[in-house]
């Protein structure tokens, strides 16, 4: 077993799964979500459950239900009740609060091809012009500095947010609360010590610890996962069209959690796919290792055989 940064003795460990309800299950998901599974059992911790419902234009209806229900047919039972983001705007509003009193938030009204056209980092164009509340985002500004994390897979990760992001959206023009705020807030309202989630995410993990400073809040170890791609390189996710997984028989939950733990890295004798999906996730749980993790490429090459 991979050495963490929180002693594997200890019994806070508390991970999550935090899908978007914007479609269906799919097997990038799946994956993700077995990865923060067997992470957080086979360290006789908790799993729970977030739905990151913060964007209704992109929601499908149902979508939610829609993902609970596979989970539950794949045998991922979580802890407690489902934490559902569209019923914590006012946690996120009193982080802003929080914020402005620093002294940290601003108005803007740039658009994003502006931002891109400019070089992809945002420059700061509106800190300083003190733009009435409306039709307008509201930015954190950033330090100076360089945000340092060790990641569990992918080792120490340096990012200078000044001269690699910029001041980044908490709130967006049509007064939806940003996910980078979002889920640093509720992170820490679930107690969260490990966070399970895709590589391509990592890129957002320095804002996310630069949030949880100016809050006072604790930062979760991290580990980012390879995602599945397709045959265009891109990530497998429903906006690429991945099709919904399939738990029409104990026999398809079998082959899907099989699948899962071979993309990870498990390397579960042929043998596992013909036992029933509890059966196959206690030895997932029992044979569960960071250090098996495959890189983004190696899982790439996988998928291609």
């Amino acid at each position: 077993m991979a050495a963490l940064f929180i002693s594997m003795s200890e019994a806070n460990y508390i991970g999550r799964f935090a899908p978007s309800p914007s479609g269906p299950l799919h097997i990038g998901s799946l994956v993700a979500a077995v990865a923060s599974y067997l992470d957080a059992r086979s360290n006789n911790g908790r799993w729970l459950m977030r739905m990151e419902d913060l964007d209704p234009p992109r929601e499908t209806r149902k979508a939610a239900d829609q993902i609970l229900t596979a989970l539950e047919e794949c045998n991922l039972h979580w802890d407690g009740e489902v934490l559902y983001q569209s019923q914590r705007y006012g946690a996120y509003q009193e982080a802003i609060d929080t914020l402005k009193k620093q002294e940290l938030v601003f108005a803007c009204d740039c658009t994003r091809q502006q931002i891109q056209e400019a070089g992809g980092v945002y420059s700061g164009t509106c800190r300083h012009r003190h733009l009435a509340a409306g039709e307008t985002a509201l930015r954190c500004k950033v330090a100076t500095g360089l945000i340092t994390f060790r990641d569990r897979i992918q080792g120490v990760q340096s990012q200078h947010l000044d001269k690699e992001v910029g001041d980044f959206v908490i709130k967006r023009k049509d007064g939806l609360y940003a996910y980078q705020l979002a889920v640093v807030v509720d992170d820490a309202f679930q107690d969260i010590t490990h966070v399970v989630r895709g590589i391509d995410l990592m890129n957002s993990t320095p804002r996310q610890i630069y949030l949880q400073r100016l809050l006072g809040l604790n930062e979760p170890a991290y580990v980012h996962i390879p995602v599945i791609v397709n045959d265009q390189g891109q990530k497998l996710s429903k906006q690429h069209m991945a099709s919904p997984i399939d738990t029409g028989s104990k026999e398809k939950i079998s082959y899907l959690l099989f699948s899962s733990m071979d993309y990870l890295g498990l390397a579960p004798e042929p043998a596992l796919i013909m036992e029933s999906p509890g059966d196959i996730l206690a030895w997932g749980i029992a044979h569960w290792s960071v250090d098996n993790l495959l890189n983004q490429s190696e899982l790439h090459e996988k998928i291609q055989q």
